[in-house]
C-alpha cells in the first residue's frame, strides 16, 4: 500500500476542542510519527504539529475530521516524495 508523509498543522482557539482532538488523533495513531504540541499562552491559543505516515485517504479523512472541530483551524502539507523513498539528509 502506498503511503504519504504529510505534516497537519493545527492551531487550536477553543481549549475545549483538546479533548476532541486528542481522540481524532488517538484513533489514527498507528498512523502518526509524532506530534508536537506548544502552548502559545499570550494569546491564548496552543499550536500542534502532527507528521504521519499513511495512504492518502486516511490522511485526508484525518485532516477532514478536526477540520470541522468548532475552534481549530489546520492546514496539510504532503510530502512531494513517497513515504518509502531513502533520503540522504534533511538538513540539506
Amino acid at each position: 500500500m502506498d503511503t504519504r508523509i504529510a505534516l497537519i498543522g493545527i492551531i487550536v482557539e477553543e481549549p475545549a476542542a483538546a479533548d476532541r482532538i486528542n481522540t481524532i488523533l488517538h484513533e489514527y495513531a498507528p498512523y502518526i510519527v509524532g506530534r508536537m504540541g506548544i502552548p502559545y499562552r499570550q494569546k491564548n491559543i496552543c499550536i500542534i504539529s502532527v507528521v504521519v505516515d499513511a495512504p492518502g485517504n486516511m490522511i485526508s479523512s484525518l485532516s477532514g475530521k478536526l477540520g470541522m472541530l468548532d475552534g481549530v483551524s489546520i492546514k496539510t502539507v504532503y510530502s512531494k516524495v513517497s513515504a518509502g523513498k531513502d533520503l540522504d539528509s534533511c538538513a540539506g
